[in-house]
C-alpha cells in the first residue's frame, strides 16, 4: 500500500482494528509523517495492548519460604505456662505473681524457700532434747556429732487466683499452698548408723493481694493472711509441734525486697502441749531482708522476735551465687550456698536451745 494511504488508513483505523492488526499498526503509525497526528495514533495502539497484556497473567515472585521455627528445648517444665518470668516486672511481683502479666497459672510447682544440700558446722549439738512439758524430756542422751548435713525442701503451688481483684485490672490474688520441710543428717557419724538427727515439716496456706502504694521509693506490694503447722513427726518425748496464724506484706526499692510476718500461736491444751513457751523463744514477728545486687548473687538476712522485754529470737544470714544456669531443668541455676544461724529455733527439737551453726553447699532457687 503507498505510504500516503497507509497513513490515511492508520489515522482512521478504529482502536479495537488497531488492537487485532499485530505488527501492521505501529507500522503504520511510524508512517504518519505529521507528529501530533503519528502520536496519538501510537497512543490508541498502545491501549489496543492493555487487554491483550491484562488477560496474561503475570507470574508474581514466590515469597521466600521462612526459616523453621527453632524446636523449644525440651526439659522438666514445672509451671503452668511459659512466658511468665517476665524480667520487665520486678521480683515481688513475679515471686506473688502479683500481675496478670506475671501470673504462671494454677496447680503448677514453683520454689518458696530455696533447696539445699550442705554441710554443717555448728558450736554445740542437742544431745538430750527438753520441754517445758515433762512428758517430752529425752531421757538419755545420743552421741550426735555438731558436724552433720543439711538438706531443705520447700515447694508451693497456686490454688486459685483473681477471687477479690476486678476483672479489668491488671492486679492478680492468689491462693497458696506450701510445703517446706528442714532435716539434719548424721552423714558423718558412723557409729550410731548415720540417722537423721531432726526432721521439721511444714505445710502453709496464704493469701495474697497486691498493693501499689509508694511512689519512686519503696513500694508496699502486696498484703496477705496465712494459717501454718510446723511439727517434726516424732513420737514422745521428742515430739513437737506448734500452730500459727500470721498476717504479712512485703515491699520492695529497685533489687531490694523487704518482707515481714507478724503471728499468733493457737493456743493448746497445757497438758498436750509438746512445747509450752515456744513463742519466747522462736519469736512471734519476723523480717526478711533480700539484695540481689547483680544475676549472679543473692543476699538474704531473716531475724525472728520474741517481742518481749527478755529479748529471744534468731537471725539467719544466707548468700548464694550462680555456678550454673541450667536453663529448663534448672530454672533459677544451680548455686554455692553459704548460710550462718544463730539463736533459738534452728530446729523444733531446738526452740529453747541456742546455737551457732556455719553452712556450705549447693541450693537451687526460683525454679
Amino acid at each position: 500500500m503507498p505510504r500516503p494511504l497507509l497513513a490515511f488508513a492508520a489515522a482512521c483505523l478504529p482502536l479495537s482494528a488497531l488492537a487485532q492488526s499485530g505488527d501492521a499498526d505501529w507500522q503504520a503509525c511510524a508512517a504518519i509523517a505529521g507528529d501530533t497526528q503519528r502520536l496519538a495514533c501510537f497512543d490508541r495502539w498502545a491501549q489496543g495492548q492493555r487487554p491483550a497484556l491484562a488477560a496474561t497473567p503475570v507470574q508474581a515472585p514466590a515469597a521466600p519460604v521462612p526459616p523453621p521455627a527453632a524446636e523449644p528445648a525440651r526439659g522438666l517444665r514445672l509451671t503452668a505456662r511459659e512466658g511468665c518470668r517476665d524480667m520487665a516486672y520486678s521480683q515481688l511481683s513475679r515471686f506473688w505473681e502479683l500481675e496478670r502479666g506475671s501470673d504462671c497459672g494454677v496447680f503448677g510447682l514453683r520454689s518458696f524457700r530455696p533447696l539445699i544440700a550442705a554441710a554443717a558446722f555448728g558450736d554445740t549439738v542437742n544431745r538430750q532434747p527438753t520441754s517445758d512439758n515433762p512428758t517430752n524430756n529425752a531421757t538419755t542422751a545420743v552421741d550426735y556429732r555438731t558436724r552433720e548435713m543439711r538438706l531443705q525442701l520447700s515447694v508451693r503451688s497456686k490454688l486459685a487466683k483473681g477471687l477479690l481483684t476486678p476483672n479489668a485490672s491488671d492486679a492478680s490474688d492468689s491462693v497458696w499452698f506450701a510445703y517446706s520441710q528442714q532435716s539434719y543428717w548424721q552423714l558423718f557419724t558412723p557409729g550410731i548408723s548415720r540417722p537423721f538427727r531432726s526432721t521439721d515439716h511444714e505445710p502453709e496456706l496464704m493469701y495474697v493481694y497486691p498493693l501499689q502504694a509508694g511512689g519512686t521509693g519503696w513500694r508496699l506490694r502486696y498484703g496477705g493472711i496465712g494459717i501454718v503447722h510446723h511439727s517434726n513427726g516424732q513420737s514422745l518425748p521428742y515430739s513437737r509441734s506448734w500452730n500459727r496464724v500470721y498476717l504479712m506484706a512485703g515491699a520492695e526499692r529497685g533489687r531490694l525486697q523487704l518482707q515481714g510476718r507478724l503471728w499468733r500461736r493457737i493456743d493448746e491444751d497445757r497438758v498436750n502441749d509438746d512445747n509450752p513457751g515456744i513463742s519466747n523463744y522462736m519469736g512471734r514477728a519476723e523480717v526478711q531482708a533480700s539484695w540481689q545486687p547483680d544475676a549472679d548473687n543473692h543476699f538474704t538476712a531473716i531475724a525472728r522476735h520474741n517481742l518481749r522485754s527478755k529479748a529471744r529470737g534468731s537471725l539467719r544470714l544466707e548468700w548464694s551465687r550462680t555456678l550454673w544456669d541450667g536453663g529448663d531443668l534448672a530454672p533459677g541455676g544451680l548455686q554455692l550456698y553459704t548460710g550462718f544461724f544463730t539463736g533459738y529455733g534452728d530446729t523444733l527439737l531446738d526452740f529453747n536451745r541456742r546455737r551457732s551453726v556455719f553452712t556450705i553447699g549447693v541450693s537451687l532457687a526460683e525454679w
